[in-house]
């Protein structure tokens, strides 16, 4: 990095002059930036292009082949595999969407070790296949047995992705830049709400084909896609900013001092004990409650949205096309909180906005059988539960200190949060049909306790930055006047550094 000599008669200033030009004076020298404002926006357009695309690709996919049976579903799934649609056995459709959660969150930290440990075009590249061949393998499913096996295959399989993405993301971008990127990837979610249910109304006309039913045609087809990109990613994938070909070595060099700077040099070594350090972390596990709120509706619309607009009176294949539109929406309610959090600089008070728009959207959906009204509610649910899924991430790993602290804590947020689509398959049981109204006071329950503790997250992390301001300000020890030394001696405290601040 340059630097500029500073003359010696600069040293000595009036009290009332910048204080982060005195300190910086140190040993002679002042740090110089590497890129003006026009060259970073450059860069990260740079960035933007050759990274989010494809990262987003590989979740539509994803997100498509965990949710692709319930489009299936709605083209003779249950009796061509001999499940009751009725009666207690009814369950079963249930527990087969149940059990992908409990082996998909299993997955979650230690993958992202792995992906630590390697490097991610090799992993993500390993269990992208390994999760396209489960979906395939589901469309030659004989049984309820034989479709449970594979769900909990796929759930192993599919578990790296997400949490693996949203640390990925954290390696290139600084703190206030990675919501945008991350509402950007998780925005391929609605947009597999939207393509799945346009490309299951094409799939399901191909009943027939091969003595398959066109449920059986949703999974192969939709596995094969998935198997071709799979073979693409290993090259597509770009591992590290230093390894980075689309890279020249002065942006590679602008990227990693970017990083250092906005990270305030804290730890990035794999040391087992910064993972323990995340299980230690209480703020961690108040961000799993919330996403566990946010989660069990996220994967009861994603689910059962073809269901609840057939029961409002609507055919197979026109509940299928309906359900396009508020994925639509949902799409762009998700990219422009995330471009709006990111230039605030503010996450609690954008999730509390969302949260509330939710759960009027089942207030919506439970309080009235009038179709119009359940319809214009699903937009509600949808564009308010989507954006906060990337925002929460993006929250919670804005405020975890360290390299692997980040990644053990990411996984941790989202494997727990996870656990809400176990939740999920059973807030809309056939016994409860048309209406579901005990799944809709459900689900808007558990959005209104991801409320309260988000307002509860957002108090706190903006006293605790106020306490170590007033610190910094007692002690002279403002975070833009550490020294390299300084900062070096806190490494290894992560976020609990002095001159670490919490995005609120």
């Amino acid at each position: 990095m340059e630097k500029i000599p500073v003359d010696s008669s600069q040293q000595s200033i009036d009290s009332d002059q910048d204080k982060k030009v005195a300190v910086e004076q140190l040993e002679g020298t002042v740090l110089a930036p590497e890129f003006s404002a026009a060259r970073t926006k450059t860069l990260l357009r740079k960035l933007d292009w050759h990274l989010v695309p494809f990262l987003s690709l590989l979740y539509l996919l994803s997100f498509l082949d965990r949710t692709n049976i319930g489009n299936a579903k709605l083209f003779s799934l249950q009796k061509d595999l001999h499940m009751p649609t009725t009666g207690p056995k009814a369950i079963q459709y249930n527990a087969a969407l149940a059990i992908f959660f409990p082996f998909y969150v299993a997955a979650e930290i230690p993958s992202n070790m792995m992906m630590k440990r390697l490097r991610p075009s090799l992993w993500l590249t390993i269990i992208m296949v390994a999760w396209a061949i489960c979906t395939i393998c589901m469309g030659f499913v004989k049984n309820f047995t034989g479709l449970l096996v594979v769900r909990a295959f796929l759930g192993v399989c599919e578990g790296g992705l997400f949490p693996g993405v949203t640390y990925y993301i954290t390696m290139w971008y600084a703190r206030h830049e990675c919501g945008l990127r991350m509402a950007l990837f998780f925005s391929a979610a609605t947009a597999a709400g939207a393509f799945g249910g346009i490309l299951a109304f094409a799939i399901g006309k191909m009943s027939g084909v091969g003595g398959r039913g066109g449920w059986s045609w949703i999974f192969i087809l939709e596995g094969i896609l998935t198997l071709i990109v799979a073979v693409i990613a290993y090259w597509a994938i770009n591992d590290y900013p230093r390894t980075a070909k689309f890279l020249s070595e002065e942006e590679r060099d602008e990227v990693e001092r970017r990083l250092k700077a906005d990270r305030s040099s804290l730890a990035d070594e794999f040391n087992i004990k910064y993972a323990f350090d995340a299980f230690k972390d209480w703020k961690i596990y108040v961000h799993m409650f919330i996403t566990i709120g946010i989660y069990t509706p996220l994967y009861s619309i994603s689910l059962f949205l073809p269901t609840i607009v057939k029961n409002m009176g609507y055919s197979n294949e026109q509940s299928q096309l309906m359900t396009v539109p508020p994925y639509v929406v949902a799409c762009l309610f998700t990219i422009g909180a995330g471009y709006a959090a990111d230039k605030m600089k503010q996450r609690g008070i954008f999730m509390l906005a969302f949260e509330f728009m939710a759960i009027i959207g089942f207030i919506m959906l439970a309080s009235t059988g009038k179709p119009g009204v359940q319809y214009t509610g699903t937009f509600l649910v949808t564009s308010g539960i989507y954006p906060l899924v990337p925002m929460g991430v993006a929250w919670n790993g804005n405020n975890i200190g360290g390299s692997l602290k980040r990644g053990v804590g990411i996984a941790m947020h989202v494997g727990f949060g996870n656990l809400g689509g176990a939740i999920s398959a059973f807030c809309f049981l056939a016994q409860y049909s048309p209406r579901f109204i005990p799944g809709h006071a459900t689900l808007a329950s558990t959005v209104t306790m991801s409320a309260v503790l988000t307002t509860f997250m957002t108090f706190y992390l903006r006293r605790e930055n106020a306490r170590r301001d007033k610190w910094a300000v007692e002690n002279n020890m403002l975070p833009e006047n550490y020294t390299e030394d300084q900062k070096h001696a806190q490494r290894e405290m992560g976020d609990n550094a002095t001159f670490f601040r919490y995005t609120v």
